[in-house]
């Protein structure tokens, strides 16, 4: 069950949802349709980045309550958030991170995500033709050209600097996205049921983009998020 508790700060409303036992923080501005996700709790950068932009954007954020990348469901399984938006996404992922895990307990911590997972993708997609903007950090070993192979389309404008790139579900977006000088992929083909919102998003035609950077690159995120917020409506 979602749990929700409500509460004033600054010009801000904050709120905690739970899904399946983990928790995030929500942020409301003003009342934009705008939806933005911070999904790893190690993602220090993208927090930061997001924080300071929601002091000013108009729209609705959520975080993660975590200072890890993987959390713990209710049952006590552990799984990578980003996983956890599909059944089969959240299955191999609580299969991946549970070493002797037994079926018995997968099954009570896949229950426990599905009881709430409608509700939580419900409120973090958003309403009519809205956008949601997902924040992520990543290391060495993971850039744009991990998802050259895998994308419809590819724009390299930063072909230096291939961890800073975003990812977008829509065409018109990418398109958008891709005039500047940033490096932008298209994915709006599902080739894998990873459990990732960008699955989401692309089965129920939900105008999605991941903005990527590498952990500590604040300047360069908040630069392509002040990027994306010129150019799509």
């Amino acid at each position: 069950m979602v749990a929700v508790g409500l509460r004033a700060q600054e010009q801000a409303q904050e709120e905690e949802l739970r899904v399946g036992g983990v928790r995030f923080r929500v942020v409301k501005h003003g009342e934009g349709s705008r939806r933005y996700l911070h999904i790893h709790g190690n993602e220090n950068t993208a927090r930061e980045v997001l924080e300071a932009h929601m002091k000013q954007a108009n729209g609705t954020a959520y975080f993660v309550v975590s200072d890890t990348r993987n959390v713990t469901v209710a049952k006590g399984c552990a799984i990578d958030p980003n996983r956890m938006f599909t059944s089969e996404g959240a299955r191999a992922s609580l299969r991946r991170y549970n070493t002797g895990l037994t079926l018995e307990k997968q099954e009570a911590c896949e229950a426990a995500l599905a009881q709430d997972r409608a509700a939580f993708v419900s409120r973090i997609t958003p309403p009519g033709r809205g956008l949601l903007v997902a924040m992520h950090n990543n290391r060495a070993g993971y850039s744009v050209l991990s998802e050259v192979k895998i994308s419809d389309a590819v724009s390299l404008g930063d072909e230096a600097n291939p961890h800073e790139f975003m990812l977008a579900t829509n065409e018109e977006d990418y398109r958008r996205l891709a005039a500047g000088k940033f490096n932008v992929v298209l994915q709006k083909t599902v080739r894998v049921d990873d459990g990732s919102f960008s699955v989401v998003a692309n089965l129920r035609g939900v105008r999605y983009v991941n903005i990527e950077a590498g952990l500590g690159k604040r300047e360069k995120q908040q630069e392509m998020l002040e990027h994306l917020e010129r150019v799509l409506d």
